[in-house]
């Protein structure tokens, strides 16, 4: 079962402990290293590549701390708390767990050594799905590619972005706190980071009725951040997150719902 992993246990001196993990794009395994509870990730695509180099030189600042490391595999340390920002938002509690997010984001952002990263995207070619969906598509997906294009024409703040902020990927370390995993590497406006966690962390929770409306004020001032421009990302998010749906033949109920809604906002101020 373990044998995918086999060199780096050898390598690393890895015991086993848990069940393997196989995504799309990466292969995960429980393990312990001298005794203490980590995770070894062997990433399988240029994208997982680019977040483990983001990994190592965030250098567990707002992250898991890197034990190990080489071309494609990552050891880190493995979240042992209990608690979920999932859970809590679902429990009515949505507040702090945006503010939890805020806090981590904030801290990643900091990070100024990141500047000159080589396999870190620019947010114009993450985004360059949008448009032709939009093309393909219409209804809310113009809306999404028109304030896209208007955000990415007058970008500000300039960072290293992990990419794919979101409840199950900021976790419980225990005394470590809470921490960031699975970035994407993208570079570009810093309120990007936080558009995904409104598609979040499910359809009940980011489709209530008020939900959007009052996360925007609790975000964008935990965040510092205008309404305004945070709404905008929302929206340019949630439509490229339908475009990427879309194009796999599925349909993308809660990102379109949440850039109708966000749409809707941006009209009322």
């Amino acid at each position: 079962m373990t044998g995918h992993f086999d060199t780096y246990i050898a390598l690393w001196g890895l015991t086993p402990d848990g069940v393997p993990i196989f995504t799309h794009s990466s292969k995960l395994l429980p393990v312990r290293w001298k005794g203490r509870p980590a995770m070894l990730k062997i990433a399988e695509s240029e994208e997982e590549r680019a977040g483990g180099s983001l990994m190592v030189m965030w250098a567990g600042q707002g992250t898991a701390r890197v034990l190990a490391h080489d071309d494609d595999a990552l050891l880190m340390e493995r979240a042992a708390g209990t608690a979920s920002l999932a859970d809590l938002a679902r429990k009515g509690d949505d507040d702090t767990a945006s503010r939890i997010i805020c806090d981590v984001v904030a801290k990643l952002h900091s990070h100024r050594h990141g500047s000159s990263l080589n396999s870190v995207v620019p947010l114009d070619r993450w985004f360059r799905e949008l448009e032709p969906a939009a093309a393909r598509h219409g209804g809310v997906l113009t809306a999404a590619a028109e304030t896209a294009h208007h955000l990415l024409a007058t970008s500000q703040e300039i960072v290293i972005l992990h990419g794919d902020i979101h409840h199950g990927n900021i976790l419980d370390f225990g005394v470590r706190g809470w921490l960031a995993i699975d970035p994407k590497g993208l570079r570009g406006e810093r309120g990007f980071d936080y558009a995904n966690l409104f598609c979040n962390p499910d359809r009940k929770t980011a489709t209530a009725s008020g939900r959007l409306a009052r996360q925007i004020e609790v975000v964008a001032q935990a965040a510092g951040l205008p309404c305004i421009r945070l709404l905008q990302w929302v929206l340019a998010y949630s439509g490229l997150s339908a475009a990427w749906t879309l194009s796999t033949g599925k349909t993308p109920e809660i990102a379109l719902t949440v850039a109708e809604l966000a749409r809707a906002e941006l009209l009322n101020t």
